[in-house]
């Protein structure tokens, strides 16, 4: 039996790997030791047995609440990923493989890697309509890379899509990558008709480095960028920094940044409503974008998300609400859960990167539905 997390956004301590039915496992921090949840890692035994992998340390992850009703998810071929039995109590996370196979690839949700990031901007910058623009360099020197869809038309609205500014959160740029492929779809209709009314500016992944570091929220710094944005700084949190100097070069018209979230088991948008600013043209926005989301994916629902902000008390740092005031712009943050959506539940898949990708496509009629009237 060989256990390792030594690859791209590989995340796992080991402990005990004497017996199979009782191998210790403990998730290793991001740096700055605020954070931790994120798991990858490859399991090679023998075919036809089970083994028994807990995580000591899960009690003590970021979000414990995370772990109920959650199951771990698998590869063979790290292309199709399936649930495995879980468990948690006590503080420990119980996961049981058997395996089909001689190596398995487990991790808390499926790994979106640096390498096929870097695929996703090949193919992209393919298409007629697109340009790739390097906005800077992150705190590890890897490339934070803005991917430009449209004919750059200035009479044209300016929608904004950031992903993965917490790493971990992988569902966010599987979403990013179906969103890109219905996009450019020449026979998408709704497609063709949303760019010739709007500029597309799309960052994939904000954190890479966090993402290669196998972290959950944090960049190469610690830092939580989702809580950087009312004072970015070169040496804390420079993809924010980056960003936001090109948001003010091209305007904001409508806002949408991608995340995961632990503990709920629904699909839901936390929008920009505590805001200082906040007006009912905003309000018929977002409720108009949430009904047409609504039709277009049986996975998004309203009823269930976080609690809303009282008028005027919204937390500046985040990115939707600091977008949303500075900009006067329809601002979400669309989250997806780890687990499996309640609403819509899928015993051997759970939550996964196709149904991710279908709320890409999705999101996109919403976008459509709202576009003439951000101005």
């Amino acid at each position: 039996m060989h256990i390792t997390a030594n690859f791209d956004a590989g995340n796992i301590d080991i402990i005990n790997v004497d017996n199979k039915k009782d191998i210790q496992l403990a998730i290793r921090p991001d740096v700055g030791d605020a954070f931790f949840q994120w798991f990858n890692f490859r399991l090679s035994g023998q075919i036809g047995e089970q083994y028994v992998l807990n995580i000591l340390n899960a009690g003590d992850a970021s979000y414990p609440k995370g772990w109920e009703d959650y199951q771990a998810v698998a590869s063979y071929d790290r292309q199709h990923w399936f649930r495995l039995p879980t468990s948690y109590k006590d503080g420990q996370l119980s996961i049981k493989a058997d395996l089909a196979c001689d190596t398995i690839q487990i991790a808390y949700f499926a790994p979106y890697s640096y390498e096929r990031h870097q695929d996703l901007l090949a193919a992209a910058q393919e298409h007629p309509l697109v340009t790739l623009e390097h906005l800077g360099e992150t705190l590890d020197k890897r490339d934070l890379t803005l991917v430009k869809i449209g004919d750059g038309n200035t009479n044209k609205r300016n929608i904004w899509i950031t992903a993965r500014q917490h790493p971990g959160e992988t569902m966010a740029e599987w979403l990013v990558e179906g969103l890109i492929d219905s996009l450019l779809d020449s026979d998408n209709a709704n497609s063709r008709l949303l760019l010739d009314k709007a500029n597309f500016y799309i960052v994939p992944n904000m954190n890479p480095d966090g993402s290669v570091r196998g972290h959950l929220r944090t960049n190469a710094a610690g830092t939580n960028l989702n809580r950087e944005w009312s004072n970015p700084s070169l040496e804390k949190s420079p993809e924010v920094f980056y960003v936001i100097k090109k948001m003010e070069e091209t305007g904001v018209d409508l806002f949408y940044d991608v995340h995961g979230d632990e503990a709920l088991p629904y699909v839901f948008l936390a929008g920009s409503q505590g805001t200082p600013s906040y007006s009912d043209r905003l309000a018929r926005l977002r409720d108009r974008f949430s009904e047409v989301l609504r039709l277009a994916s049986a996975d998004f629902q309203s009823e269930f998300g976080y609690d809303v902000d009282a008028p005027g008390k919204a937390n500046m740092t985040l990115a939707t609400n600091w977008v949303a005031e500075r900009f006067d712009c329809l601002a979400n943050t669309l989250e997806m859960p780890f687990k499996d959506n309640d609403n819509v539940p899928d015993s051997v898949t759970g939550w996964s990167p196709e149904r991710s990708a279908k709320l890409g496509e999705a999101s996109l009629i919403a976008m459509l539905a709202v576009v003439d009237d951000l101005r």
